[in-house]
């Protein structure tokens, strides 16, 4: 038993010292790290820039009146939109534009992603070889293929159809397009597809139930490509449409230069109604965009 003595004479521990706090070593701050916002500011500034003053120019001479010189678009005036729409037939060239892209697009990633496949799932014999014609095809320009495809479709009877020039646009965007889908499948484990097969599922149902939604990124990517190059390619839809009523939009641009003259509103005009629809379509499919086409080029 403790008794109050013992109490009163037991000593007295100190309570111990709260720890000091941890000091992490400062990072040395380098030269550069220690820059005044205006040398960073100001150079982007300058980019952004030199980046813009040609679309407010383009802006300038599409929604000012004819003959102004003012450098602010006021007052405005969408006449040249109307005249580009209406009397230079930019209405039907649109349209075109539009048919030979989506059918593009469609064609490209259903033949580009059958191909993609068979080369990151299976090994065949010629496999080093194809994917070495893929790539040297790459350094071929579209105009050597001109004088072949010309006779083909004479041959087949499609020349002044819009068939020929999206089967010329999904012939020149295969290559590229199949590599990098066959990147992004590689990228999907093979386990996948196995625990698939295990639950009774064969080849074609597993890829679509479990490949197929991992794809959406790379699928994206391929298909904006192929819209975006069919829609501003120039020289195909020149040499195979003949008629006025089949020209696209980049053929009907060129129509609106002549030796003698140049409608500079008519031009601008037409020049912002064929890149409208781009960059709406890029606004809406940016971040897939980016993620597909860097996990396409992972492995390759």
């Amino acid at each position: 038993m403790i008794t109050k003595d013992a109490e009163i004479s037991a000593p007295v521990v100190p309570a111990p010292e709260p720890a000091a706090p941890q000091q992490w070593p400062r990072k040395t701050r380098r030269a550069w790290d220690e820059a005044p916002r205006w040398q960073i500011y100001l150079p982007l500034g300058s980019y952004l820039l030199f980046t813009l003053i040609p679309f407010y120019w383009i802006l300038l001479f599409a929604l000012r009146p004819a003959g102004s010189t003012s450098l602010v678009p006021w007052p405005m005036t969408f006449e040249h939109f109307e005249k580009v729409w209406t009397e230079r037939s930019f209405g039907t060239y649109f349209q075109n534009s539009v048919l030979i892209g989506v059918a593009t697009l469609v064609m490209t990633t259903v033949i580009a992603l059958a191909g993609g496949y068979a080369l990151a799932r299976f090994d065949f014999r010629v496999k080093r070889g194809f994917l070495l014609a893929l790539l040297c095809s790459q350094f071929v320009p579209g105009a050597l293929l001109l004088v072949p495809l010309f006779q083909i479709f004479a041959k087949l009877q499609m020349i002044n159809s819009l068939g020929s020039v999206v089967i010329a646009e999904t012939v020149f965007q295969l290559p590229l397009s199949m590599i990098l889908i066959s990147g992004f499948i590689r990228n999907v484990p093979y386990s996948l597809e196995e625990a698939a097969w295990v639950d009774g599922c064969n080849r074609f149902t597993a890829f679509r139930i479990v490949v197929l939604p991992l794809l959406r990124p790379g699928l994206i990517a391929v298909g904006s490509f192929a819209f975006v190059h069919a829609w501003n390619h120039f020289l195909f839809a020149l040499m195979f449409l003949s008629n006025q009523d089949k020209q696209t939009i980049p053929v009907g641009l060129n129509t609106l230069m002549s030796a003698d003259s140049v409608d500079l509103g008519a031009l601008a005009a037409g020049g912002i109604i064929a890149a409208v629809p781009v960059v709406v379509v890029f606004a809406f499919i940016q971040k897939w965009l980016i993620t597909g086409f860097s996990a396409g080029a992972v492995k390759g």
